[in-house]
């Protein structure tokens, strides 16, 4: 029996690109497509998937979970999670949770239900109690972006803590010596590790932690700004700003130049993630950079292995970040 695999051979394509030409047509070329579908002819092959499916029990579909599906940060992740997922025949079904647990539980009933095989989370907040009995039987599960160990999930993460503590650090080698945070929600397991990198970087600098120096924010850009406002209305306001995320950080850029601040000459701002805003905002925006892309790859690769009954260990895959340089973050002014 001819194989995708057979096709993408005699198209001269991948097989990603026959299985876009198959399910999505819309999203390749109408010469690709032909060039697809005259090597489906030549080569026999009957994509009846549905069928060869339920003999064996899948549907070749991956629920993935998005806390936020407007949130720019995702795109990229979830970007590698279906090329990954095309490559080996499988759809990816996008849940935007937006903090509803009704609207998660419709998801997780497509996996109980064997609707479709396996779940990403791209957030922490399991969308039923792992802790009670009836749940022992759990589908498929891989967690991407943060790290809960309590949770005993295959992971792919970053080191957040020592990527918060290289940007505070980076703001007080330029000789900040009053740096703020505006962390993101307490619940946030990245959030914790950020604030403990940020903690350890002061430390290290010999400067001390004001507790009003932390503001916490919900990652959009309303709160970056009503963050950024109650810092600058301190009796001594810092010199610079150590932000969770990216959006936080432009929303306290374009707040604080409103206020009549220039970045970085009045006010210095580091962010974390580097979506692509980043480098087109005013200043360029001087942040960590988060391999969001192979995140996704790697989290796919996890759920296929997992599925193939692959003994995975927690947190098995953790991904490098680097300090993004730009121009939003200098030394402070001297009087």
């Amino acid at each position: 029996m001819a194989t995708m695999k057979d096709v993408a051979q005699l198209a001269g394509v991948s097989t990603a690109t026959v299985s876009r030409a198959l399910m999505n047509p819309e999203k390749v070329s109408s010469t690709t497509r032909k060039r697809v579908e005259s090597a489906v002819l030549e080569a026999g092959y009957s994509p009846n998937s549905l069928a060869r499916n339920l003999r064996k029990n899948e549907s070749k579909t991956i629920v993935t979970i998005v806390p936020d599906i407007c949130d720019p940060y995702f795109s990229e992740i979830i970007r590698g999670i279906e090329d990954v997922a095309m490559e080996h025949g499988y759809l990816v079904l996008l849940g935007d949770s937006g903090q509803s647990k009704k609207r998660e539980s419709s998801f997780v009933n497509l996996v109980f239900t064997k609707q479709a095989d396996g779940m990403l989370l791209l957030g922490t907040d399991l969308p039923f109690d792992i802790s009670k009995p009836e749940q022992k039987n759990l589908p498929p599960m891989v967690m991407a972006c943060e790290f809960a160990p309590e949770l005993g999930l295959p992971t792919v993460h970053i080191d957040n803590l020592t990527s918060a503590y290289e940007a505070v650090n980076y703001l007080a080698q330029l000789g900040h010596k009053r740096v703020a945070q505006i962390s993101g929600p307490e619940t946030a397991f990245l959030c914790r590790f950020r604030q403990q990198g940020y903690q350890q970087a002061l430390r290290r600098a010999g400067l001390t932690m004001k507790p009003e120096y932390t503001i916490r924010g919900d990652f959009t850009f309303e709160s970056g700004a009503k963050s950024v406002r109650s810092l600058l209305a301190l009796p001594e306001p810092p010199t610079a700003i150590f932000c969770h995320n990216d959006i936080m950080a432009i929303g306290a850029m374009q707040e604080a130049k409103k206020l009549g601040l220039r970045v970085p000459q009045d006010l210095s701002v580091v962010g974390f993630d580097d979506i692509q805003f980043a480098q087109y905002c005013e200043p360029p925006l001087t942040t960590i950079s988060q391999p969001r892309y192979e995140i996704g790859r790697q989290a796919m690769y996890l759920m296929l292995e997992t599925l193939k009954g692959v003994d995975i260990h927690p947190g098995s895959r953790l991904l490098e970040t680097r300090l993004v340089v730009r121009e939003s973050a200098t030394a402070p002014r001297t009087f």
